[in-house]
């Protein structure tokens, strides 16, 4: 075959000022990209705005981040009286009826806080039934004087207690208090999830006075690995400026709550920061 008819294969070499740019434009382009990705980010935490998902196989609820304080709380201080899973949700369907899980400072007549407890009948004063360890502790203790109320439906138990002018009322929230015990009281792992906007000033996280809050609601227990501690340190969050929450292979990261908990094989024991 002639040199004509052959298909001749020439290897050009690249000027080494085009190579620079190529790699600007690389570098450039990767950097805008990442830019944009960070501008997508919180876009999109600031238009969902605070919140928490409790997802377990009993379903999915959605509350804002006080409530769910308020829940962590209940679970931790039932966990610390050692009661069994139905008495946490007698607590849940009570709380939800009378206050929707809010410690709010008014109600019918005297009532105040998350039970709707009233100081005229020797619940505590004010002040005390405002604080949610306590007003749980007089709930539970209340509860527990109540024969056989771990054998009874859920709205009869809290009827008991809570003396209510409709007591059948409390039935509507069985449902929700399934998924709640489940989440909180840390048998449904990775269940609860929270995220809100980012602070416009960086916040420093007060990890010991969130250990303070968490010992005073649980005790001695709160020392120790399981997924009501973890659970309650993410409901805590924001409250604390708490950035990461580690346990069991996984992590929560608040800069990226919304995507749930995520893979971290190195996550042994609770981990916050």
């Amino acid at each position: 075959m002639s040199r004509e008819g052959r298909f001749w294969f020439v290897t050009r070499r690249v000027p080494r000022t085009a190579l620079i740019i190529l790699a600007i434009v690389a570098v450039l382009g990767a950097g805008i990209f990442f830019a944009l990705y960070k501008i997508f980010q919180q876009a999109r935490t600031y238009a969902l705005g605070e919140h928490c998902r409790i997802t377990t196989p009993a379903g999915t609820l959605e509350l804002d981040i006080e409530q769910s304080q308020v829940a962590a709380t209940i679970a931790a201080v039932a966990a610390r009286r050692k009661l069994p899973e139905r008495a946490l949700k007698i607590a849940y369907v009570t709380a939800i009826q009378e206050s929707k899980l809010s410690n709010i400072p008014y109600g019918d007549r005297d009532s105040v806080g998350v039970f709707q407890q009233r100081p005229s009948q020797g619940w505590g004063t004010p002040e005390q039934l405002l604080d949610v360890v306590y007003s749980t502790r007089k709930f539970f203790a209340a509860l527990e004087k109540v024969d056989g109320y771990l054998d009874m439906p859920l709205h009869v138990a809290a009827q008991e207690v809570q003396r209510s002018a409709d007591g059948s009322a409390y039935a509507m929230h069985e449902a929700d208090a399934n998924i709640l015990a489940g989440g909180f009281g840390g048998r449904v792992p990775k269940a609860v999830n929270c995220w809100w906007p980012p602070a416009d000033k960086p916040v420093t996280p007060r990890l010991e006075a969130a250990r303070k809050e968490l010992t005073r609601a649980l005790g001695a227990a709160a020392a120790k690995d399981s997924w009501l501690v973890a659970t309650w340190y993410v409901a805590y969050a924001q409250k604390y400026g708490l950035r990461e929450v580690r346990y069991d292979g996984v992590m929560w990261i608040a800069e990226n709550g919304y995507d749930g908990w995520q893979s971290d094989p190195k996550a042994k024991s609770v981990a916050v920061v």
